[in-house]
């Protein structure tokens, strides 16, 4: 089998410097030859004009990509597997370097170059590998972008009018998806403010490697054939993650000096859904990342999914409970997960509530007793459910 062309693919939001590194990166490759492929928003592609005077790239020498007018975690998909395979066919080359758009999610990328896309038939898995996927933190803007509760489109930089994702949702997929964690612009914060930014950036991210740059300056090895790579692994990093494994809520990881501290919340009561909605509404500033599996009593078949980032929190039906399956179908998932049936309740089977949060200067105590002044009161738990008021206005099918 002919030797896979590493790949590494770099994220980050716009203006964290991921062209200047890039820049960095082409000038002090060694003698790799180096396929870019570049991605932006623009009509006209000003991030590949500035790579290509930066670097001094000769077509003779490098193959240059310019995908323009979409990002490559959606429209430009196709463009980005096509490119792709043609590059790696020509045999010439040693390396695939992309620069992802600053509004593109990593995990769509990964898994362009994970799976057999079938409907155009190229699989990219014979020609390449998946070497490092690396998100550019600009440590200067982080909390103005990441506090700011706008949306892409409010900043005129989402991909069409019906591209409603938050600026802090964005982050935090780029930040929770990666193997090598930059935190770029070093130099334009305080020592202390630095701490702080990768201690929480650390609690979002435990297991990617922290790099801090000033100007986009690094060594290349630390993200050119570093072979960190692995989806499963990478899937499975994000700090909610990791803290939900625990199992328990009175764990608190050894980040007070910053007063950066996480827990779980569980609970076998459902949430009144309104007062639930209210809570998110109204949730703490402190919180940085809430998300877990919540239980609603209006809500009897299905799991709802928090996601929270700054001051954008989302709910949305996830998965049926186990509990709400035909019995065959539940002897399915006992036999394939038999995990389900150890906090299995004898009337409510595997219905619950688990949130992480991650935060600053958390009042631990305070938030629980919110979030349980959102449980159904025992009265409540008595009566009719689907009496209770539904803000939601979605169906789940």
């Amino acid at each position: 089998m002919t030797k896979r062309i590493p790949v590494t693919v770099l994220s980050g939001y716009l203006g964290s410097g991921k062209t200047t590194m890039m820049n960095h990166v082409l000038q002090n490759k060694k003698d790799l030859r180096v396929a870019v492929i570049v991605n932006d928003m623009s009509e006209i592609n000003i991030d590949a004009g500035l790579i290509a005077n930066g670097s001094g790239i000769s077509r003779t020498e490098e193959k240059f990509v310019e995908l323009s007018n979409g990002c490559i975690c959606c429209t430009l998909r196709e463009d980005l597997l096509q490119e792709v395979e043609r590059l790696a066919k020509l045999g010439n080359i040693d390396y695939i370097l992309i620069e992802s758009t600053g509004i593109s999610e990593p995990i769509p990328v990964a898994q362009t170059f994970s799976y057999l896309d079938e409907e155009l038939g190229i699989d990219l898995t014979k020609f390449c590998q998946l070497d490092t996927m690396v998100t550019v933190v600009d440590a200067h803007r982080f909390w103005h972008d990441f506090q700011s509760g706008e949306s892409l489109l409010e900043r005129k930089e989402a991909v069409g009018e019906l591209d409603e994702r938050d600026v802090a949702d964005l982050l935090i997929d780029q930040i929770e998806f990666c193997d090598v964690l930059v935190v770029n612009k070093c130099d334009l914060v305080s020592v202390e403010e630095l701490e702080r930014l990768e201690r929480i950036l650390r609690a979002l991210q435990p297991e990617a490697k922290l790099i801090r740059t000033t100007n986009g300056v690094l060594d290349p090895v630390d993200i050119l054939n570093t072979g960190r790579f692995d989806f499963e692994r990478v899937s499975e990093s994000a700090g909610w993650l990791k803290e939900l494994e625990l199992g328990h809520e009175n764990h608190t990881p050894e980040t007070e000096e910053y007063g950066i501290s996480s827990f779980t919340y569980k609970r076998k009561r459902p949430f009144h859904p309104l007062r639930f909605v209210e809570w998110c509404d109204q949730m703490p500033d402190s919180i940085v990342r809430a998300k877990g599996i919540i239980w609603s009593a209006r809500h009897q078949d299905v799991a709802l999914l928090l996601s929270q980032a700054g001051s954008s929190a989302k709910i949305e039906p996830v998965s049926y409970w186990v509990a709400a399956l035909s019995s065959t179908q539940q002897q399915d998932v006992f036999q394939q997960s038999p995990e389900v049936l150890e906090d299995w309740d004898e009337e409510f089977g595997d219905r619950l509530t688990q949130l992480v949060m991650i935060g600053i200067d958390l009042d631990k105590e305070e938030i629980i007793k919110q979030l349980d002044s959102c449980l159904l009161t025992d009265e409540e738990f008595r009566n009719p459910w689907e009496l209770l008021q539904d803000p939601f206005n979605w169906e789940w099918h």
